[in-house]
């Protein structure tokens, strides 16, 4: 890295950009299929004046088939946001800005309210944070699992729904899955309703399965047995989007890496790329807050100030504030994205060895 900072020249304007045009091609670059790709997109919200306030600003990424992603950054990063605009679950004040969202390469932004009910829990998958607040206390689990099943199957019979719902739980570790069947959740541990949520979300095999914090107040026994299960159900199951602040989940199950910071993403690569050798400050900064064995006598580094609000974001780099390498250029401008050796792209001013400037 040169230590010598300046700006880069053609810095890109601010805002959001226009829609790209429409393309069905789900081919990645290294010949793997893409399931889902985000394209230039942007959303915001509306106050009650009507003023649009830009959140997701031009995220471009794409989950590959039977691979996992990790998408990282401290909370009210747009992590969530992120996957609610997948499931296209935003809130009525949300306003889609521009971009496309492809799932097997058609654009879900396109598709009616009556088409994402049948792709929901069919091709796209979530595990929520709390799986008590999931869960339908009143309902039985097997019974709420098979609702699955026949919303998607009609065709089943009660008999093959049952038998499926029992396989679907014995997959994800739940011993005496017959009796436990005709339970209620307040019968389960915080972590076996965990499982029970894993088992709903792949019991119809979807595409893609979104992880939203799944070992969220779990203790670490559970967790890595949690963590576990998603790492032998990946592949099998199809594609994983994990949701999470922790860069320890993200080292164990997944083989690339969205690092967000206020809507953007900052970094973006394979998991060695990321994790051997982070560039961006904020990334850099993410790691070195991880605790470890050798750094038990040194206090843990943290990062200056909190995360902008949608309202405090100001025409440039949203990092600026808390960046120790801020340059004039950086409150004013949009920074470039660059390509920085083989599938490892970081949107900064920083002048990077071997950078390679590109559209996004």
């Amino acid at each position: 890295m040169n230590k010598n900072f300046r700006c880069t020249k053609n810095v890109r304007a601010p805002g959001p950009g226009p829609a790209p045009v429409k393309n069905n091609n789900t081919e990645a670059s290294d010949g793997m299929s893409t399931v889902v790709e985000f394209k230039n997109y942007s959303m915001g919200f509306k106050d009650d004046d009507g003023n649009v306030f830009n959140l997701l600003d031009r995220l471009s990424f794409r989950v590959e088939e039977g691979k996992a992603l990790g998408v990282v950054g401290e909370s009210g990063c747009g992590k969530s946001m992120t996957s609610l605009s997948l499931m296209r679950l935003l809130p009525d004040a949300a306003t889609v800005q521009g971009g496309e969202i492809l799932l097997e390469g058609e654009n879900l932004l396109e598709k009616s309210e009556e088409q994402m009910r049948r792709i929901r829990g069919n091709k796209l998958t979530m595990i929520f944070q709390e799986p008590m607040t999931a869960l339908n206390p009143v309902l039985t689990v097997g019974g709420q699992i098979g609702e699955i099943l026949k919303l998607h199957h009609p065709e089943l019979s009660k008999a093959e729904i049952r038998a499926r719902v029992l396989q679907a739980l014995t997959d994800v570790g739940i011993a005496n899955p017959e009796s436990r069947y005709n339970q209620y959740p307040h019968e389960f541990s915080g972590g076996m309703r965990q499982r029970v949520m894993i088992a709903m979300a792949i019991i119809n095999r979807p595409a893609l399965l979104i992880a939203d914090e799944p070992t969220t107040a779990l203790d670490v026994t559970i967790q890595a047995q949690i963590l576990d299960i998603m790492r032998r159900l990946k592949g099998a199951s199809g594609s994983l989007m994990v949701i999470t602040h922790n860069l320890g989940i993200v080292a164990e199950i997944c083989e690339e890496v969205v690092v967000m910071y206020a809507g953007r993403a900052i970094e973006r690569g394979t998991l060695k790329a990321i994790f051997d050798n982070p560039l961006h400050p904020y990334t850099r900064g993410l790691m070195a807050s991880v605790p470890t064995i050798r750094s038990e006598k040194k206090p843990l580094h943290t990062i200056p100030g909190t995360v902008p609000t949608v309202y405090d974001f100001g025409p440039g780099c949203r990092f600026a504030e808390r960046c120790e390498h801020c340059m004039e250029c950086c409150r004013t401008s949009v920074p470039p994205v660059k390509r920085v050796g083989q599938d490892h792209l970081v949107q900064c001013f920083i002048e990077f060895e071997g950078e390679e400037e590109i559209d996004g």
